[in-house]
């Protein structure tokens, strides 16, 4: 197993915010500088799914697996010989709304997909999780 994880606590965003944004999945590519499209036609619930397409790259199915409303969900993505699973979540705190994410890659290809895909993701979730904390503080 592989795991990065990213932490970072913000003041003045709310919780609600966050979590509205990151069900409206839809609207990702607003905030994911890295995607061009996402599409969920089904409500966010655990076992529904929405196709991901990261810019330059075949769109791919990820699946919600997680969810505890309003504070954490996590996805799963299946490729040949892997799965990548990505933990979002929030908490509140005396220092502010603190945000967790963490990306675990499992199974025998994993190296693979680690070199492909996870490390690319690992690498831009501070600059995405940034952008919707600002989007979130525009939501007031």
């Amino acid at each position: 197993m592989w795991s990065k994880n990213y932490s970072k606590t913000f003041q003045d965003v709310k919780r609600e915010a966050v979590w509205q944004i990151w069900t409206d999945v839809n609207q990702w590519p607003t905030w994911h500088g890295d995607l061009d499209a996402c599409t969920m036609e089904v409500p966010f619930e655990v076992n529904s799914y929405f196709f991901l397409k990261p810019k330059g790259m075949k769109p791919v199915k990820v699946v919600v697996v997680e969810i505890d409303p309003g504070y954490s969900f996590t996805d799963c993505t299946t490729f040949l010989g892997a799965k990548m699973y990505n933990t979002h979540a929030v908490e509140e705190t005396p220092e502010g709304l603190t945000f967790n994410n963490t990306l675990v890659v499992t199974g025998p290809l994993k190296w693979l997909w680690i070199w492909l895909v996870a490390r690319n993701i690992a690498h831009s979730i501070p600059e995405e999780t940034e952008a919707l904390v600002r989007l979130a503080r525009e939501k007031k």
